[in-house]
This record gives C-alpha cells, sequence and structure tokens, in this order.
C-alpha cells in the first residue's frame, strides 16, 4: 500500500515511535520559526540549557508582532533578540522585513523538510511541501537545543479538491468551507493533506492562506504536495534548485477524505467571535461597519493585495469607513510599489499600515466601541483586535473590497467583473533585511534590557492540593482569553511578573489580585481550553500566579503542551458532567494526582463546599508525564544535563 505524503514527510525525520495514530512519536526538526510575541520566552529558555549554538540546521528570528515602540520594552526586546541569534547562530529578521509566515514562504520554505515555529500560524509553510507545527516556546528551544520534537502521531485527512472557482471566490472560501462543516477542534491531532485536481487553481501563496488556517480547526499541519505550482513560485522567487517533486502515491489510505467541489463555493465569512461561526455573505450582507483591514499572516500576498486595488480602482472606500492594508512583506511592498498597484489603493483612500501582523495582534487600527470590523486576518476572539467589544469578521479580500466600496458587508459578486491578475515570473528578491550571524560568534554579547525579567519556575506537583476555584469557564476559551495581546500587554512578554497582572483582563480583570490573595487555586473550563495563539505567557503567567491546575473537558494541543511544561497539571474530567457540579469560589481538594500524573488510575477531586466528588484523570503521553513529573521543561531539561 502507498504512502501519503504526510506518511512520507514523517517517516523520512522520524527520531522515535511508531506512525499508528494515537502513538507518541518524535520527529527530528530541519528548521525553526520564532517571532518577537513568543521568541523572547524560548530564547530565555534556550539559554536554560547551556546550548553554545543552535544544533539544526536552520532557526529564524522575526520580529513581526510587537512593533509599536511607544516605550523602551519593544525597541530592548527587538536587540535582545538580534544579539541572541547573533550569539547562538540564528537568522535575524528585523522590523519591517515581512510577516514572519510569507517572509519565510518567499525565501526559506523547503519541500521535503520539517520545521517547528512558536507561532500557532506556523503550518503555513506546509503550502510549499513542508510538515511545520505549531508548538509552544520551549519546544521550540529544546528542537534548536537538537532534541526531537514530541507529539501525537496524527491521523491523515485527504481533503479533495475537486472544480473550479467561480469569480470572486478564492482560497479564503476554501478554509472558511471547512470551517462551515467542522468547528475549531475538529482537527485535533491531524494533519490535512491536500489533493485532486483542483489543486491547479491554488497558487503557492493561495495554498498558504489555507494552511496558515488550518490552525482554526485545530490540526496539527496541513500539507500540500510540492508540484508544477511549486516549482513555478520558488523559480520566481530565484530558488528553483531548492524544488523537488513530493507528493502522495497514488493508492495511499487516509484515515479520512473530504470532497470539496470549489465550484460550489460561494463567499462566505466568519461572524463574531470565532472562526467557525461561518456564514454566506449574502445572509449577512447590508450589516454596517466601521472599518476594513487587509493583511496579517494570510491575505497579505501580492495576488491579494492587488486583487483589492484592481477592484477599488476608479471607486472610493465608503464614507465613515477606514480602510487599511498591511503587505506581508518587503517584497510584497516592493511589488505594490513598483506596478502601481499602491497608488490605485492610496487614490481609493486606503490607509498603508507597516509590513508587519499589525491589527491582527491588536498592534494599532482597533475598531471603535462595539464596532464592525471586517478583515481578511485568521481570527476574530474577543478582544484580540485591542477593543474589548469589538465585533470582528473574517473574509477574503474580495468581499473586504466589496464591503469598503459599499459601507457595509457587501457580495463582492456585486462588484460586477473580475479583475484577473497573474502572479509574477520573477521576485524582486531582496535578502538585506535579513541578518546572518557572524562566524565568530564568541565575542558577541547578549543585550538585556530591563524589561527582561528572571524565568520563573515551577516546582514538582503534590499529591494533595487543595484551593479555591478562582474561575468557571466555559468552551472553547482561547490564549487570547487567558493573556491578552495587544499594544499594551505584549510588550511585557519577557517579563512574567509585569504581564502576569492581566491575565484574564477582559473575562475578569480582578483575577490576578484573587489569585494572589488566595495563595493560587484552580481554574476549571469546558472543552477546548487554551485554543488559538501558542503563546505559552497563557501558562506561564497564571503558574506565576500560583495557579495550581486547570481542570477541563478537553484542551487544545498546543496549550496542553504549554501547561506541562508550566507544570501546571492539565486535568480532565472522568465524566464531562462534574464540570456541572463546580462553580467559581468553591474549595477544592485533590487527591491520588502523583499516580494520576503517571498514569496508574483516576484522581479524585472533592468539592469541599458542596460536599460532592468527582473521578478526573491526566491524560498525557509518556513524555509529558515525565516533564510534569519534574515540575515542567526547564526542570526536566536541567535534570537530563545532571544526568
Amino acid at each position: 500500500m502507498g504512502e501519503t505524503l504526510t506518511h512520507k514527510l514523517i517517516g523520512s525525520h522520524l527520531a522515535d515511535g511508531a506512525m499508528n495514530p494515537g502513538d507518541e512519536i518524535a520527529l527530528r526538526m530541519d528548521q525553526a520559526l520564532l517571532q518577537d510575541a513568543t521568541g523572547t520566552l524560548a530564547w530565555l529558555e534556550f539559554e536554560q540549557m547551556r546550548q553554545d549554538a543552535v544544533a539544526i540546521r536552520q532557526a529564524t528570528q522575526y520580529v513581526d508582532h510587537n512593533i509599536l515602540q511607544t516605550g523602551y520594552e519593544n525597541a530592548d526586546d527587538h536587540r535582545f533578540l538580534r544579539s541572541v541569534c547573533q550569539r547562538y547562530g540564528a537568522i535575524f529578521s528585523g522590523p519591517g522585513n515581512g510577516i514572519s509566515h510569507w517572509a519565510h514562504m518567499e525565501r526559506f520554505d523547503m519541500p521535503g523538510e520539517t520545521m517547528l515555529g512558536c507561532d500557532s500560524h506556523t503550518p503555513q509553510a506546509g503550502a510549499c511541501g513542508m510538515l511545520a507545527i505549531g508548538a509552544g516556546g520551549f519546544e521550540v528551544a529544546s528542537a534548536m537545543a537538537g532534541e526531537p520534537y514530541r507529539l501525537t502521531m496524527p491521523e491523515v485527512v485527504r481533503i479533495k479538491l475537486t472544480g473550479k472557482f467561480n469569480p470572486w471566490v478564492s482560497a479564503k472560501d476554501v478554509i472558511l468551507e471547512l470551517l462551515n462543516h467542522f468547528d475549531v477542534k475538529w482537527a485535533k491531532n491531524k494533519v490535512l493533506e491536500y489533493a485532486g485536481p483542483a489543486l491547479k487553481e491554488l497558487t503557492v501563496p493561495s495554498r498558504g492562506t489555507i494552511a496558515n488556517m488550518g490552525t482554526e480547526l485545530g490540526a496539527t499541519g496541513s500539507v500540500f504536495p510540492a508540484d508544477g505550482m511549486t516549482k513555478q513560485f520558488l523559480t520566481a522567487q530565484a530558488r528553483g534548485k531548492d524544488f523537488k517533486s513530493l507528493g502522495a502515491d497514488e493508492d495511499a489510505h487516509y484515515d479520512d477524505t473530504v470532497d470539496i467541489d470549489l465550484g460550489t463555493l460561494e463567499p462566505l465569512i466568519a461572524c463574531p467571535s470565532s472562526p467557525d461561526n461561518v456564514k454566506p455573505v449574502s445572509e449577512v450582507a447590508g450589516t454596517e461597519v466601521a472599518q476594513v483591514a487587509v493583511g496579517s499572516s494570510v491575505n497579505s500576498s501580492f495576488r491579494d493585495l492587488g486583487v483589492v486595488a484592481h477592484a477599488l480602482d476608479g471607486k472610493h472606500v465608503a464614507p465613515g469607513i477606514a480602510m487599511a492594508v498591511s503587505p506581508g512583506s518587503r517584497q510584497t511592498l516592493l511589488l505594490m510599489l513598483t506596478s502601481g498597484l499602491m497608488t490605485k489603493l492610496i487614490k481609493a483612500g486606503v490607509r498603508e499600515l507597516e509590513v508587519a501582523c499589525g491589527p491582527c495582534i491588536g498592534m494599532g487600527f482597533a475598531p471603535p466601541t462595539k464596532g464592525a470590523s471586517v478583515r481578511t486576518f485568521n481570527r476574530n476572539f474577543e478582544g484580540r483586535s485591542g477593543t474589548a467589544d469589538d465585533l470582528v469578521y473574517l473574509c477574503s479580500p474580495e468581499t473586504a473590497a466589496a464591503t469598503a466600496v459599499h459601507g457595509v458587508i457587501t457580495d463582492p459578486r456585486e462588484l460586477g467583473k473580475y479583475p484577473a491578475l497573474k502572479e509574477p515570473t520573477k521576485y524582486p528578491v531582496d535578502t538585506s533585511g535579513f541578518e546572518w550571524p557572524p562566524r565568530d560568534r564568541s565575542a558577541v554579547q547578549v543585550v538585556r534590557g530591563p524589561n527582561i525579567a528572571p524565568l520563573p519556575v515551577a516546582a514538582p506537583p503534590k499529591d494533595t492540593i487543595e484551593g479555591e476555584v478562582l474561575l468557571r469557564l466555559g468552551d472553547n476559551i482561547s490564549t487570547d482569553h487567558i493573556m491578552p495581546a495587544g499594544a499594551k500587554i505584549l510588550p511585557l512578554r519577557s517579563n512574567i511578573p509585569a504581564i502576569a497582572e492581566h491575565v484574564f483582563e477582559y473575562v475578569d480583570p480582578s483575577f490576578p489580585e484573587r489569585a494572589k490573595k488566595a495563595g493560587g487555586g484552580f481554574i476549571v473550563a469546558g472543552e477546548n481550553y487554551g485554543q488559538g495563539s501558542s503563546r505559552e505567557h497563557a501558562a506561564v503567567a497564571p503558574m506565576f500566579l500560583g495557579v495550581h491546575l486547570v481542570l477541563a473537558k478537553g484542551f487544545a494541543r498546543i496549550h496542553m503542551d504549554n501547561l506541562v511544561n508550566s507544570g501546571i497539571p492539565p486535568v480532565t474530567f472522568a465524566d464531562p458532567k462534574g464540570y456541572n457540579e463546580i462553580q467559581q469560589g468553591d474549595r477544592l481538594r485533590i487527591t491520588k494526582l502523583l499516580a494520576a500524573i503517571r498514569g496508574r488510575g483516576d484522581a479524585v477531586v472533592e468539592n469541599l463546599t458542596r460536599a460532592t466528588k468527582t473521578a478526573v484523570r491526566v491524560e498525557l503521553r509518556p513524555y509529558q508525564r515525565e516533564v510534569l513529573l519534574a515540575g515542567g521543561g526547564i526542570r526536566y531539561a536541567q535534570s537530563r544535563r545532571r544526568a
């Protein structure tokens, strides 16, 4: 029997384990990708591993999130990141060079390789035939130290694409269609492998949009074959030598198949405030909006911005509407300028933002109070925009353009003739924004500003823990709920004591004070706790505040790893109905916890307030159990070094 492309990629990098879905495996990594919002912690953790240099083929650090320099914090951390790259042998991409996923696609995505990134949208590199996975900072630090990445062997789901796009329908509508049929946790521990005759309809940048947002389905990764479209893209980037043909065998076996006929798709939009709250644009047409934004790591390519420019040519953004675009890379910006397309946008009244993640991560262009914002981004969790009561919609560039012209959400098919825009056969390659490390790194001094605080480390777990339920939450709590992003909070990313003061700020701003006053306690939640961003601050900061453990119906993949690496046991209900018996403010006592962490039966939670008991479990892989028993990732790494 033949192999899927995913199995070929895993098999060629398998360091340990068997490729049986659900089993623990270990993968060798070729590359690591870091960005500035999560990279600071990753490098601080890497330093704890006492390595003299990065031990994999390439590590690349991008500065694309925390660009606003309203104080010294971001500027200092940018200097820190540059200096650790020089000291330990990583490539540094400075502010303005590109959003990590787009810039990396242009220069470094390599068919057949693996990559681990401390950004949840790292799987975008699957557009070039890579197996790229998002993880927490500690996992990426370990990979840079030469350790294999351990994970659950995923199921492989074939997404078979047939048909041809109708005018005004594009790649964003493909991934929104999947989110419409499934939900934000459907693809947990799955790799989505795209196949079928309609692949020829998708350029590599369009594939990148789909692969990026597989994360919103909970997928471990998304993979496209390296085919003629890949070769065309790499050749246009002057990287034809990096191409090699890769694909699944014709008789490959998949765990499941989902069929999508591109010809049946219509323009779709994700309504507030979840990527899976998807509806046809025609159903919400007429909704008033305050702003429109095009860009982020999904729709900031030359193709996407170019479609918007052509759609707005000779028109003007509607009165009262603010519209902005964020190019995905310096290369994209140059193309928009030299082609005259940026001029069309300027004449239409569009604001040009910096080459950065920008509004997607709450760094500027926040919507007004209760203002509807139509964006081509990948996430719309409450408050992520920087406005607590935002109403964010996610859509294609086509729908964004139509909305900007009419001032209300508008089906782009009303714009008339669809503009024809071809990918360049030759891109303006410019690597000047990348900085390679010096040959002699011995004299490099790591620059530490006053905002970089010592990394807190948890104590090993106890067998019996007692405390108060500090917060009771529902399903699909995101890391944006736990540890908000934005221009005010993210500059504190390298200072855990400071950023901890903002945990659950949009959910319950009293949480940090109550947690400290109570001497720590428990968080109780529903399904899919910790979905979204890979930021491990959402685990490290609660640990610093004294959170003993998180008791939930279920956890998102990356956040579960982050909790373990932070020394917080992720505990699940043996019977989900046990969730209903616990309320905020209850006092709990958990016993037999160490045995449960070792996989030797259930622990018991006694509700001292309500005189009830419920069985709970610690469902972890063998490696995770070892790390948690050691007291988290840093203690585990240190114990291994001593051994």
